[in-house]
């Protein structure tokens, strides 16, 4: 996601659902941004984000805070930001069996569902600003329509395959904040290599993330 997301010097970004802190992080590391601020509905998670700000020594760049994505035109500017990106959980909530459970509430749509993230993105997000989310490609069509409803046009997708040969088991998808109609598909990226080993992109990406545990 870090890589896939283009910021520019100067922006202004912001991460929905951060989880601990990675995308911010790596963000702040690859690029000049001014200023990048993680959300995160879960008070542990934002902690434990915090504190990983604080041990790459990003305190002046990175901020995470302990909110609601539902209400976060409460806590930030409406349309103040030059990118958004999410990582959001994947799956319906149906089934849960513990819905304060850390990883059902990362991977499940328990406190937010997709479209209250794509709306919420659209509600942060400045003319022609860019939204970038990672997601399950089974839920491309919804991702799609829903970002149309908010004025998110999809303009870039990559799928992202365990190996040649095999399905995408993630996608990504870059929009534009009322941008006009016409997308483009781009390579698909490969994880795993024909010997099981990462491939050279992958690698790459890996070389460019090294952060402080």
């Amino acid at each position: 996601m870090a890589k896939f997301a283009k910021v520019k010097r100067g922006a202004n970004v912001v991460d929905l659902g951060t989880g601990t802190g990675i995308i911010p992080i790596l963000i702040a590391g690859k690029s000049e941004a001014k200023k990048i601020v993680g959300v995160e509905i879960q008070e542990e998670v934002h902690e434990m984000a915090t504190r990983s700000v604080k041990l790459n020594n990003l305190e002046d760049r990175v901020q995470i805070i302990n909110a609601d994505i539902k209400t976060i035109d409460k806590k930030l500017e409406v349309h103040g930001y030059h990118v958004v990106t999410s990582n959001p959980p994947y799956m319906h909530e149906g089934g849960i069996k513990n819905p304060n459970d850390k990883k059902m509430i990362s991977r499940h749509e328990v406190k937010c569902t997709l479209e209250d993230v794509i709306r919420a993105a659209s509600r942060l997000t400045m003319p022609k600003g860019k939204f970038y989310m990672i997601h399950r490609p089974i839920r491309l069509v919804d991702i799609s329509t829903l970002g149309r409803k908010y004025n998110l046009e999809p303009k870039q997708i990559q799928f992202v395959h365990p190996r040649s040969g095999k399905a995408p088991n993630l996608v990504l998808v870059e929009f534009v904040k009322d941008g006009r109609p016409e997308l483009k598909i781009l390579d698909p990226l490969y994880v795993y290599g024909e010997d099981g080993n990462y491939t050279d992109e992958i690698k790459e990406i890996y070389a460019n993330e090294n952060i402080g545990e």
